[in-house]
């Protein structure tokens, strides 16, 4: 059970770097504040995202093995004789000076989103008179949602990484984007404002979810290749061992619920299983190039001077779909480098904040 006083430090950490971004936002001009932190809110969980990717990619994510703190203190400084210790104790093991210190600024980023939302309830609460309702119950499903997500976070540490809360992990900040951007993207205004709300929405709704569907299985698929250290399974493209359809096992494969590295029965998982995890992600990934680039086609083909802004999201889905197919053949011709796989996961953070700013345009009535 953390103490108080861990607690209390980590809670001033978190205001402290919370802070920066709000001064400099107090000084910039244009937007209400409270449509600069909520668009800030989506800078800084995307930042957290591709974080949190470096952290898993360096295997930071037990840097600190216990939770919220790191040996009980606030930052590694204070924790310095304890990581020494199991540093000599497993040199190569997960715990290390750099490791703690990677994993902790990813907890620190963490609750910075979390102390930013914090403040958009509450600024969302002092505009109640003046917007009504809809902006606190939506801030407040958002603080319910990173609770959720910092409940995971906890697990993934306590769990020892095990895949399914690794990945749901991953998953869910993935939501928090995307509810986060469509909550920065609404027009919060008051019943008599003058501002004109979007009236052409050329987009067909049911088109879009079943490719923003789509996308998040994959992004599911991706994120059980990395967490299961799938990604080499498959070390050539496009063929997998020198197989146009390697030998699969989609039971050893998929049993979701088991610790990393081992299968159901405790023992240590198959190489065909990790293959199959791999290959999944590969097929799926014809199927969500085809539906986002028929998404692409239709914006485009509906398009008119009046949504060059949807035609411009367009273009860059499908410029986010090729760096997705550069950065995804990289990881496996290049065994897997860092800076590719940071930007394959920066690229689907990406394509949900891209598929999210189309829905804006979305409409159900028959096209």
């Amino acid at each position: 059970m953390p103490s108080l006083i861990l607690l209390l430090e980590l809670a001033l950490i978190a205001i402290v770097f919370a802070g920066l971004p709000l001064a400099y936002l107090w000084t910039r001009p244009g937007y209400s504040f409270f449509q600069k932190l909520n668009w800030l809110l989506v800078f800084m969980t995307f930042d957290l995202i591709v974080f949190g990717a470096f952290t898993r990619l360096t295997d930071s994510g037990l840097g600190c093995p216990d939770w919220p703190g790191c040996y009980g203190n606030s930052n590694p400084l204070h924790a310095l004789g304890d990581i020494k210790q199991a540093e000599q104790l497993l040199p190569d093991g997960p715990v290390t000076v750099m490791k703690a210190w990677i994993e902790m600024i990813h907890r620190y980023l963490a609750m910075t989103v979390g102390a930013l939302i914090l403040l958009q309830v509450g600024t969302a609460f002092s505009k109640l008179k003046s917007l009504g309702k809809g902006p606190l119950l939506g801030s407040l499903g958002l603080l319910l949602l990173v609770c959720v997500q910092g409940a995971f976070g906890a697990w993934t540490v306590t769990l020892k990484l095990q895949p399914i809360i690794v990945t749901f992990h991953l998953i869910l900040a993935l939501l928090l984007l995307a509810a986060l951007t469509s909550f920065a993207q609404q027009v919060w205004v008051g019943k008599n404002s003058a501002v004109q709300v979007l009236q052409i929405k050329p987009v067909s709704g049911v088109l879009w979810l079943f490719a923003f569907v789509t996308l998040f299985c994959q992004i599911f698929l991706g994120a059980w290749v990395s967490t299961n250290y799938a990604v080499l399974a498959c070390p050539e493209f496009p063929t997998c061992l020198g197989s146009a359809w390697p030998e699969t096992n989609w039971q050893e494969g998929f049993t979701l619920w088991r610790q990393l590295g081992l299968n159901a029965q405790g023992e240590f998982i198959s190489p065909v299983a990790l293959q199959t995890i791999h290959w999944a992600h590969r097929l799926f990934a014809c199927l969500v190039l085809l539906v986002l680039s028929f998404l692409s086609w239709q914006i485009l083909q509906r398009s008119s001077p009046a949504t060059e802004g949807l035609k411009r999201l367009a273009k860059l889905l499908l410029s986010l779909l090729g760096l997705q197919i550069i950065t995804g053949i990289s990881n496996v011709i290049f065994q897997w480098p860092l800076v590719a796989a940071l930007l394959h996961t920066a690229g689907s953070a990406a394509l949900v904040f891209c598929m999210v700013r189309i829905g804006y345009w979305t409409s159900w009535k028959r096209l």
